[in-house]
């Protein structure tokens, strides 16, 4: 009623923070900015289409892959991070994976043990029409398998 056109489960803005006494087990799909302060071992995914921030905190730490538009790091992350906006690896940042992004920022001190690697606006684009047509063959395959 409220939330997006485009995707009305997630509606745009909010602010969420994972405060250093919790910890989640599991995937989190967000939009607007997300705030990590505690420790999430889990895939962190930003909503298609949403302008999302993801913030991992000084004392804060993800196990799994983050997914967002903006991502600001200055906490731990053990697994790839993809920043197809802006990345940026504050003074404690360490982490461990690959780094994808578009518009990078890294202070002296933020570590980064895997590969940087650029995305060009090219790349964005065609990996979203990937994903189109993936998605177009596995709803293919579903109504093929219900007649």
């Amino acid at each position: 009623m409220f939330g997006s056109k485009k995707n009305n489960q997630f509606p745009s803005g909010g602010h969420t923070l994972f405060d250093r006494a919790v910890e989640i087990r599991g995937d989190v799909i967000f939009g607007g900015t997300l705030d990590v302060e505690g420790k999430v071992i889990g895939d962190i995914v930003a909503v298609e289409g949403a302008d999302a921030v993801i913030r991992v905190r000084d004392k804060g730490a993800v196990e799994g892959e983050i997914k967002a538009p903006q991502v600001v790091i200055n906490g731990r992350v053990t697994g790839d991070v993809y920043a197809t906006k802006h990345l940026e690896l504050a003074a404690n940042a360490v982490v461990h994976g690959n780094v994808h992004y578009s518009v990078i920022e890294m202070v002296k001190g933020a570590e980064v043990n895997g590969n940087l690697i650029h995305i060009s606006e090219n790349t964005q684009k065609k990996s979203k029409v990937e994903a189109l047509n993936a998605d177009i063959k596995v709803s293919n395959r579903a109504s093929e398998g219900s007649k």
